[in-house]
């Protein structure tokens, strides 16, 4: 692959997901205005009626717009997949340097949010997405050069395991206190343990999965 072609792709990937992380912050601004006008915090305050179908769809159109970039970007299934890591963690990073901007939160790394609402609402301490998105992120350029140098990046079965099991751990540690993401409680103390228990398991499952390339191309 030409690395002009490559280095384009990628720019624009950038543009994309900054621009996209406004729209969706501006949402939010609107969002917090409407219902936390002397600023978010918990308990959360339930969307009632057809606001929360119209948060959830909105959630799934994200995605979408996500994965179809990926796959315009990308060839190959897994080369694809890496576009969308790619597009996904600087989307979601700078979601949060716009809402910085814009209306100055979050004001530490450690304040609470409202991460995703499928299939149960997720909560978390912002640099707990941050810290996964910037893993995303060294994957997924690792990944994509992997495949312009010629090398194709085919994980192992033990990759798979690892990485699901961490999928599992830090999913978890966001939807566990059901208290505070459906009945309007104080949330219960994050668990940090499984965040850094399932990166952990992430970059294991990374390097197996990447350590063939990269004996190819000489750089382990």
């Amino acid at each position: 692959m030409n690395q002009n072609n490559v280095t384009g792709r990628i720019l624009w990937l950038v543009i994309f997901g900054i621009a996209m992380a406004f729209v969706e912050s501006a949402v939010v601004v609107y969002l917090r205005a409407i219902y936390y006008p002397d600023g978010f915090s918990f308990p959360l305050k339930a969307l009632t009626d057809y606001k929360i179908l119209i948060e959830v769809f909105r959630e799934v159109a994200t995605i979408l717009m996500l994965l179809s970039v990926a796959v315009l970007a990308g060839r190959l299934r897994w080369e694809q997949f890496a576009y969308f890591m790619f597009s996904f963690a600087v989307w979601d990073i700078f979601y949060y340097i716009w809402l910085k901007v814009l209306i100055g939160w979050p004001v530490s790394f450690f304040d609470w949010d409202i991460l995703f609402l499928i299939p149960l609402p997720w909560i978390g301490p912002v640099v707990a997405p941050v810290s996964i998105s910037l893993l995303m992120l060294i994957f997924s350029i690792l990944i994509i050069r992997s495949f312009n140098n010629g090398y194709e990046f085919r994980p192992k079965p033990i990759s798979h395991v690892l990485a699901w099991a961490g999928i599992m751990l830090i999913l978890y540690s966001f939807m566990y206190d059901t208290g505070a993401t459906l009945h309007q409680q104080m949330p219960k103390p994050y668990r940090y343990e499984l965040l850094i228990i399932g990166e952990i398991l992430f970059i294991g499952a990374f390097k197996i999965a990447y350590s063939k390339t990269a004996k190819q191309e000489n750089i382990l």
